[in-house]
């Protein structure tokens, strides 16, 4: 018993001074913080730890995704569309490029044309941060605009992209745009999706009204062969509202429709 008693008492007393001891080997910048220290000089060392940091983050990459390469039934004006974006950089700062292309199969011609480059930034976990520029090539009425916007993973898995925009005449708009992917299976996904288009002022021009301008509900239902590789079909409901409605009105053209769309997402 008196044995016993002996060693519970040195053990605990061995785990004591471990506590104190650990603390101040972590605080102390002396100290290795890896065994190899005590068999590789500093110089071998120090070039180890910066291919490891290199490795785990310090590493230029890229990343590239048609999010939407799709036919538009557009109530029988079929579109071609385009929405995509890519990024090249590391892990705290990235050049990002944003471009959607809407091209009229029956007037041949493209009806919207739009990109960003962005500089992105971490913000938070999920989020990030982006500032940069936005050049519209509407067929007389090229514009440019200033943005500022956060792009990332919302609660509940809903991927968020949110910008402002503010024109070189001062008018200033915004976008939202949400989706979120639903796994049937591990390849089969539906993919709801909503945007909404924001505007401060009216720009007749342009035909947007002030308010909320324009919105759009879809939903895309795909397959992935590969995960870089999905057809999908899907349905796609849009909306003029308010002044912007009524400017399309007055231009013969209906503010509302229903597309069925198919198409592919790509990502490389």
């Amino acid at each position: 018993m008196a044995k016993a008693t002996y060693f519970s008492a040195a053990g605990g007393a061995c785990f004591i001074l471990a506590l104190a001891i650990a603390p101040a080997k972590a605080e102390d910048p002396t100290q290795p913080w890896s065994q190899a220290d005590s068999y590789y000089g500093p110089t071998e060392m120090a070039e180890a730890r910066r291919a490891v940091q290199k490795e785990h983050g310090g590493n230029t990459m890229y990343y590239v995704l048609a999010d939407r390469l799709e036919y538009q039934t557009n109530d029988g004006d079929p579109l071609l569309l385009f929405d995509g974006q890519g990024w090249w950089g590391g892990d705290r700062n990235k050049l990002t490029l944003k471009s959607e292309l809407e091209y009229d199969l029956t007037a041949d011609r493209f009806e919207e044309a739009e990109i960003q480059a962005l500089w992105t930034r971490p913000i938070a976990r999920y989020f990030d941060l982006q500032a940069g520029v936005r050049h519209d090539f509407t067929a007389g009425a090229d514009r440019t605009f200033g943005v500022l916007g956060v792009q990332g993973l919302a609660p509940y898995w809903f991927e968020i992209d949110a910008a402002a925009f503010v024109s070189g005449d001062g008018d200033v708009s915004a976008r939202v745009e949400l989706e979120y992917e639903l796994l049937l299976t591990q390849r089969l996904i539906l993919q709801p999706r909503t945007e909404l288009n924001f505007a401060i002022q009216s720009v007749e021009e342009v035909g947007v009204g002030s308010g909320l301008s324009t919105a759009e509900v879809g939903a895309r239902l795909r397959y992935e062969i590969r995960r870089q590789f999905a057809p999908y079909v899907g349905v796609s409901w849009t909306r003029s509202v308010g002044e912007t409605a009524d400017f399309a009105r007055a231009d013969g053209e209906d503010p509302g429709g229903v597309s069925f769309v198919a198409g592919l997402r790509l990502w490389f």
